[in-house]
């Protein structure tokens, strides 16, 4: 059915009627709708992965939950973690059990909605192994899921990271279907959250092309046909490694080819926050100017490690239990711009990183803490 769906297959940021300094920042006047509480009976109950036991939440865990809006996925960059014993398991176990057993027990974490699969970046996955993702959390979870390097990085690299060769299938749209969209669809089903185009570090040569580079980036987005049908819920968006898209130069270019792609799907840009881009702040003009529609965020990076910093935060976090080093302005700022999203009936996808401040579950229930509180 789906591969039948292939073959049938503005200014400088004009901005929505509403004062920008209010959306999508501000928290919404009504309190958000509860979501099912843990262990609702009114979802199919999904099975734990023998071996890994979840931890039992608590009741003010539990109650934080159903505060929440069912619009709001909030969860973490992959879930192998054996630092996260007491938050997530409750158990000591090794990351490779973790790794192939685990998905289960952190989908019964009941502010834990969704996960970034970001492995598929390396290498594309096949349906069955999206299938397999997809049966071991509930119904209402939803899958962030990362495009192959294959189609979204300009170079074809060496072991070392290192760019050897130009990429002849970048930004391949044929390939994008076959390789990503197609078996994420068929694998993961109303399961797909959001399916994202993280363009890596371009080459100079690319970066001198930049506009001619983001109507290719357009034509990608806007070649895929709809997801509605096998994934209601289901998101593209962008994410960028370079600054440069963010200028006055290019910011309204990237605005009107991803605003040109929505003919099918909701497309947005994906809200990256990675010491390779500007703060936050700096990149919601964007998010106005393709407003409304729902927000897909990855805050994968502190600021204070730099660029290049992940060792560097992975040597100072691990083993990832502690919140090392807080970033609560990024936070209170990531929270208005999720409750003014679910307050215009938009979905959120948040997922965050142990790089981001120490500990992403800990992260997770701060960030549900500053949305539960009244707006200032």
């Amino acid at each position: 059915m789906l591969s039948r769906w292939w073959r049938r297959a503005t200014s400088r940021f004009a901005m929505p009627a509403a004062p920008p300094d209010q959306l999508p920042l501000l928290a919404p006047d009504a309190p958000p709708a509860a979501a099912p509480a843990l262990g609702s009976t009114s979802q199919p109950v999904h099975k734990t992965s023998a071996g890994v036991r979840p931890v039992a939440p608590s009741p003010e865990l539990s109650e934080l939950a159903r505060a929440l809006s069912p619009r709001v996925h909030l969860g973490t960059s992959s879930w192998h973690f054996p630092g996260w014993n007491g938050l997530v398991w409750d158990g000591d176990y090794a990351e490779s059990r973790l790794s192939k057993r685990g998905l289960a027990a952190y989908a019964q974490h009941p502010l834990l909605r969704s996960v970034s699969l970001d492995r598929a970046f390396y290498r594309p996955l096949s349906a069955s192994q999206y299938a397999r993702y997809a049966a071991q959390v509930p119904p209402d979870f939803r899958f962030i899921v990362k495009a192959p390097a294959l189609i979204t990085d300009a170079w074809v690299r060496a072991e070392d990271g290192r760019g050897k060769a130009p990429n002849p299938a970048f930004l391949d749209h044929d390939l994008a279907w076959r390789e990503f969209v197609e078996p994420a669809l068929e694998g993961l089903g109303t399961r797909v959250g959001a399916l994202v185009f993280q363009i890596s570090p371009l080459p100079p040569a690319h970066l001198a092309r930049l506009p001619e580079l983001i109507e290719r980036i357009g034509a990608l987005l806007a070649a895929l046909p709809a997801l509605q049908a096998a994934a209601p819920d289901g998101v593209l968006a962008l994410e960028v490694r370079d600054a440069v898209f963010l200028t006055p130069a290019h910011a309204p270019l990237l605005a009107r080819a991803l605003r040109a792609a929505r003919r099918h799907n909701a497309v947005t840009y994906c809200l990256g926050l990675h010491a390779k881009m500007p703060p936050i702040e700096q990149q919601l003009p964007l998010l106005r100017a393709l407003w409304p529609g729902p927000l897909v965020c990855r805050w994968n990076l502190h600021r204070l490690h730099g660029a290049y910093g992940y060792e560097n935060a992975k040597r100072s976090y691990e083993p990832f239990d502690t919140l090392v080093d807080p970033d609560p302005a990024t936070r209170a700022t990531l929270a208005r711009v999720i409750a003014g999203t679910v307050g215009a009936g938009h979905k959120a996808y948040v997922s965050i990183n142990n790089k981001a401040e120490g500990c992403a579950p800990r992260s997770v229930m701060a960030l549900a803490e500053q949305l539960r509180a009244p707006a200032p």
